[in-house]
């Protein structure tokens, strides 16, 4: 992957189509600003999916973890439903 091209919104709406062929045939994502601001950015599908795999990996990992700990520790370590649903949601905050 290329390092990525910022570029104010303003420049994205007047080209977005080469914008979407960037990120696709050059594999270069395009940080878009509003303000100054970064906002957005617009990658590839495909390396799109490939970071969502790579999270849903990190995530299913982190759990496994929690549980290999759990098991670890026997009955005192062991949590209620409530508390592990409360454990994901602090993690994802």
């Amino acid at each position: 992957m290329s390092e990525p091209v910022i570029e104010p919104m303003a420049d994205v709406r007047k080209h977005l189509a080469d914008v979407i062929d960037r990120a696709h045939r050059d594999e270069t994502p395009t940080i878009i600003t509003r303000r100054g601001k970064q906002e957005a950015v617009v990658i590839d599908i495909d390396e799109y999916r490939r970071l969502r795999e790579l999270e849903e990996q990190a995530e299913d990992s982190w759990l496994n973890g929690l549980a290999d700990e759990a098991e670890a520790e026997g009955l005192e370590g062991s949590v209620s439903v409530e508390e592990m649903a409360a454990l994901l949601r602090s993690h994802h905050a």
